[in-house]
């Protein structure tokens, strides 16, 4: 595996937030405890940190009647007022970008930030594996970023889905490493 060169290299943490991470109590603290260890050792190696999270202006605005997965996010309710998860140690630095759909790029000046920062690589989290990460990667391929996923920081509700992605779409896009090889990567 090519080593990495912390100053090209961005950590991107998508949609770990206090709403989603409450849809799925049972996994949210082997997710958080994960993806904090990452966090610390991108931090750790000079590896520019990046939140993103899904948000919403009261009422929904951004919400297109045509978007069918926005209106299933609008009838839950969520994503007004929500913010990332506390346990992932936010540095004052550490930017966050707000997105309005399913990918962390659309819509958003993320890639603008990521360039102008000479960032050429990307290590990728999030969930979910069918949404954000999906979406993501493959707005993020076809911009030619050098793609990493972190399996053991994604997070599927349908983990049949989830396994699939990884092994198909993700490893044809990506490098998908388990936490303990991004973790070596970043040693």
């Amino acid at each position: 595996m090519e080593a990495l060169a912390p100053a090209h290299t961005a950590l991107v943490v998508m949609h770990y937030q206090t709403d989603i991470l409450g849809l799925f109590p049972s996994v949210a603290p082997a997710l958080l405890a994960n993806t904090r260890k990452l966090c610390d050792a991108a931090r750790a190696k000079g590896v520019s940190v990046y939140f993103a999270n899904l948000r919403f202006s009261p009422g929904y605005p951004e919400v297109s009647p045509l978007n069918k997965n926005g209106q299933g996010i609008k009838q839950l309710g969520l994503f007004v007022e929500d913010r990332i998860a506390p346990e992932l140690g936010q540095l004052a630095h550490e930017p966050l970008v707000i997105a309005h759909r399913a990918s962390v790029f659309f819509g958003t000046d993320l890639e603008a930030r990521l360039r102008a920062q000479g960032v050429d690589t990307l290590i990728l989290v999030g969930i979910a594996s069918t949404g954000v990460v999906l979406s993501s990667v493959a707005y993020a391929s076809d911009a030619d970023f050098r793609l990493y996923t972190v399996k053991d920081c994604c997070y599927d509700p349908d983990q049949v889905v989830h396994e699939h992605l990884f092994s198909t779409a993700f490893d044809s896009r990506t490098t998908v490493l388990s936490l303990a090889d991004a973790l070596l990567l970043l040693d």
